[in-house]
């Protein structure tokens, strides 16, 4: 499966789970986002080949041009305002530069180790993914929850599944995906989670405007009115066919100092007796 080691064994201990898609440069990424991941060979092996003098050794280096909010990445807290104000009450205007945000950049998040859950919805729903631009509720999820007995804390990242990630070699297909209704997205900050994250490109259905908290509302009600962190383009295939409901969650954000998001390669931990 794209992106994805199977749920790698560690000393037969520790399933590992790669929740990161791979970039390329014909993978999705929405129109405000391009260009999404640009790589070019800039100097070749041949090119410092000088045996007579270094010996047998030469190397290779890129050049990466990518969107911050392309691919598998996370949204700073500066990614998103309400009325101007970011989280906490900060004005935008007293902290945005040419050079990106002096207060909550993408570089404060701190590296993330928190209990994760996984809401497979189609799964609790016998589907095998959603068909495009539904907005998954929170009764579904608190459904989901209630059908594998858990329950979300505080402190929890949750990650929903809708199926979408199985449509990562079709970018007109993903763009047109499943998401968040608005609902959800405020349940989801009653319960105080640390992040949540999804295998679709905004988190929210693109194009879907709620009536009271308008377009991508699940990005205003999280990241400025909660402070909760969104992670996109996830890949959560395998976990779901590995059918694990609870892990360990990491997820380390690039330092990018005053950006509104990284790329990231989140995994999921599970103990290999789960």
């Amino acid at each position: 499966m794209a992106g994805g080691w199977g749920g790698l064994s560690v000393d037969g201990e520790v399933r590992i789970f790669d929740l990161e898609q791979p970039r390329t440069h014909d993978m999705p990424v929405h129109v405000s986002h391009q260009p999404g991941y640009f790589y070019s060979l800039h100097s070749r092996h041949e090119d410092g080949y000088r045996p007579e003098q270094t010996g047998p050794r030469a190397g290779a280096s890129g050049v990466i041009v990518c969107k911050e909010h392309s691919g598998t990445h996370i949204d700073a807290l500066s990614h998103q305002s309400d009325a101007l104000m970011l989280y906490g009450g900060v004005p935008v205007a007293d902290v945005q530069t040419q050079r990106g945000f002096t207060r909550l950049g993408v570089e404060q998040i701190p590296p993330i180790v928190a209990p994760g859950i996984l809401l497979d919805i189609p799964a609790c729903l016998g589907l095998d993914e959603l068909e495009p631009e539904r907005a998954v509720t929170a009764a579904e999820l608190q459904a989901c929850c209630q059908r594998h007995g858990i329950t979300v804390e505080p402190g929890d990242v949750v990650l929903v599944r809708t199926g979408n990630g199985r449509n990562w070699g079709d970018p007109e297909r993903y763009l047109t995906g499943p998401g968040l209704e608005a609902g959800a997205s405020q349940w989801l900050a009653e319960q105080r989670v640390l992040a949540v994250g999804a295998d679709n490109m905004a988190w929210d259905v693109i194009g879907l405007v709620d009536r009271e908290f308008g377009a991508l509302p699940g990005h205003l009600l999280l990241l400025a009115r909660h402070g909760i962190y969104i992670i996109e383009n996830m890949q959560l295939e395998e976990l779901a066919v590995a059918a694990v409901v609870r892990f360990t969650f990491i997820c380390t954000p690039l330092k990018f100092v005053g950006a509104t998001g990284s790329p990231v390669r989140p995994i999921a931990l599970v103990a290999a007796t789960a």
